[in-house]
């Protein structure tokens, strides 16, 4: 039997998807495509390979930039939330790197690393990494002072209060960041592919509007955001695996 939690996605997915084919049959504009006509594209595209060619290309930058933010993300968060110095002097950083305007950022990346893989990776990275730093230094910081006390009383050493208490009790708000890093991360592939140069997926957005097919082009976005929300689902389920037991940084049944 699903459980409520698969329910209730389920029954947001229909409502969502149900009012999508009813806003392109009215139509609310001749440029909105109803979602079947959009699945049918995005099913022609797959079976002619041009979806596979082209995640192909969005997935390298996305993944080396996810994956970079990630590690380097969540490392320098702990080494900001566990010292008061390095928070005063690059948490700074991070909140003006979330806050910058990134469409303008763009054109400078260009000019110092060109337009190949490195500069998108650059884009994710300036997406995706803000988030996870911020989120995991201050699930550091805030880490209950008891609990901390409490390992000093069993002399525990600092290595172990920060791998043995600080980390399992932060987990869940390093996860919510993740989670929010991994989802920067998406938007920052597709606009780095939009703004720098069209390949992958933003290609197809682009030509598709270009000549007009717009069941090809909400097909391809529709695509990203269905990765995008597979990926965090996943990230979910591995938290809940890994911190089983401890309380989530989300709601869920």
């Amino acid at each position: 039997m699903l459980n409520r939690s698969l329910m209730l996605k389920l029954l947001s997915a229909l409502i969502l998807f149900g009012g999508w084919e009813i806003a392109g049959r009215i139509p609310v504009s001749f440029a909105f495509p109803t979602f079947l006509e959009s699945m049918s594209a995005l099913w022609r595209m797959i079976g002619d390979g041009t979806m596979l060619e082209a995640y192909a290309e969005t997935l390298q930058p996305l993944v080396v930039g996810v994956a970079i933010s990630a590690a380097l993300g969540i490392a320098i968060g702990l080494w900001v939330g566990l010292n008061n110095f390095f928070d005063w002097l690059f948490s700074p950083i991070f909140i003006v790197m979330q806050a910058a305007p990134l469409a303008a950022l763009i054109p400078l990346l260009v000019l110092a690393y060109g337009i190949g893989l490195t500069s998108k990776v650059m884009v994710v990275c300036i997406m995706a990494m803000p988030v996870i730093v911020l989120n995991t230094s201050s699930a550091v910081r805030n880490t209950p002072e008891s609990i901390k006390e409490m390992g000093r009383s069993f002399l525990a050493s600092d290595m172990s209060i920060m791998l043995k208490i600080i980390i399992p009790a932060a987990s869940p708000v390093i996860f919510a960041g993740l989670r929010l890093g991994v989802s920067a991360g998406f938007i920052g592939a597709i606009l780095a592919e939009l703004k720098i140069t069209p390949t992958g997926v933003g290609d197809i957005i682009t030509y598709s509007r270009s000549i007009a097919d717009y069941p090809s082009m909400y097909a391809a976005i529709f695509s990203i955001i269905l990765l995008a929300v597979l990926f965090l689902n996943l990230l979910e389920r591995i938290e809940s695996i890994l911190f089983k037991g401890n309380q989530r940084g989300y709601v869920s049944d």
